[in-house]
């Protein structure tokens, strides 16, 4: 995959500054006038959104919400003043060490470090993190502010789980919201970057940002990938397959086989409905569908429509009756065969677990054996999700 960066980092040893060339002048103004024309559009589109209130679309985060969890963890703060205290007096600790052992440092003395990143947090990688004084003593800086904040967070008792959760998770953004590695000025890697292109680095990290801006037509909509990159059936999903059967929900696809003989029974897939069908069939050097029927398997998916107004009334049991239920009736009409393998994935697999639940208390026995991937059954611990979903 090909991941957008709003500047380009380039880890650079040594720079010998007299060699640096500038950038051409001509490419900078290009850069310059596409920039100048991007802010425009996106501008424009920002206050067109803004005048139609009810076109700018669904947001996970309601910031109501988040100002009411915030606003009983204050409420908890002041009744549990010692646990502010003692963070309190931790954080200032960890300071007079960090300025000792950065006077120290300026002096050519050796000294220990306050405060240590963890050994994965790959933002601080680079050596003139630990080799400049300056660069060690914001990262220090930062970290002690980092962990302070946190331990606040994570030491105040009196809270329910759910507003805790909230609280530690908008926490943990904004911290690292605010990590130095994310300004070009506090950053060695960008800064060397920039030296080397005479700031086109930062022209063409600007211009990234207002596509991505225009993208979202005043709302930032990161790019992940090159969306001109892929063609349905050319270089992803090639698989061949046809679509035997179709309802208001899904559609549901046979693919052809590619083996001489094939198993008795046919293999449902149920992928999630927040996926495409091809979720499995990417490319075919990693395509399990493609694996699946080189193995002798005849392959069904269902692939499920992009739901919109006239599906508002569907409900989780829609899903199973139209889904589930349907695939085995059309699979049934299509080969013959009453009995079926299953595997359902993610969310598909969630809706497996019902529709067995069902057909078990109903005697449908026509599944005969199923497999789930990275299913969710049991909700009670759901991670970060739980955040979003209250």
């Amino acid at each position: 995959m090909q991941q957008r960066v709003w500047t380009e980092d380039v880890d650079l040893s040594e720079q010998n500054l007299s060699q640096v060339q500038m950038p051409d002048p001509a490419e900078v103004a290009k850069t310059m006038a596409r920039v100048a024309e991007q802010s425009q559009r996106v501008v424009q589109e920002f206050f067109e959104r803004q005048a139609s209130p009810e076109e700018n679309g669904y947001s996970i985060m309601d910031p109501t919400v988040v100002m009411r969890a915030f606003q009983e963890f204050a409420q908890q703060m002041m009744v549990n003043p010692a646990t502010v205290w003692e963070a309190q007096m931790e954080l200032w600790q960890g300071y007079m060490n960090l300025w000792q052992s950065t006077a120290r440092r300026m002096l050519g003395e050796e000294a220990a470090p306050a405060v240590t990143p963890d050994p994965d947090d790959r933002r601080f990688k680079d050596d003139a993190w630990r080799e400049s004084p300056v660069f060690d003593y914001i990262k220090q800086s930062y970290l002690l502010a980092s962990r302070y904040l946190q331990s606040c967070v994570q030491g105040t008792d009196g809270l329910d789980p759910a507003t805790a959760k909230k609280v530690e998770f908008y926490t943990r953004q904004f911290v690292d919201a605010m990590a130095p590695t994310n300004f070009v000025l506090t950053n060695p890697q960008v800064l060397r970057r920039t030296v080397e292109t005479g700031g086109e680095n930062l022209l063409q990290g600007l211009s990234n940002l207002l596509e991505d801006l225009e993208r979202g037509r005043g709302q930032l909509r990161i790019s992940m990938t090159d969306t001109d990159a892929f063609d349905l059936g050319e270089n992803v999903a090639v698989t061949p397959g046809a679509v035997v059967y179709q309802n208001d929900l899904m559609q549901l696809i046979q693919y052809e086989p590619a083996t001489k003989t094939v198993y008795k029974r046919p293999l449902l897939i149920i992928p999630p409905w927040i996926n495409k069908y091809y979720i499995l069939d990417l490319r075919p050097k990693n395509s399990f569908i493609k694996w699946a029927v080189e193995q002798g398997h005849t392959v069904f998916v269902i692939s499920w429509v992009n739901p919109d107004e006239q599906l508002a009334d569907k409900t989780f049991e829609d899903y199973m009756f139209e889904g589930t239920l349907a695939a085995l009736d059309a699979i049934e009409q299509a080969t013959g065969e009453r009995e079926v393998k299953v595997i359902g994935y993610c969310l598909g697999g969630t809706l497996l677990a019902g529709s067995l639940a069902y057909m078990v208390a109903r005697g449908d026995d026509r599944f005969k054996s199923a497999t789930y991937f990275v299913s969710l059954v049991e909700f009670t611990e759901v991670g970060d999700l739980s955040v979003f979903s209250d």
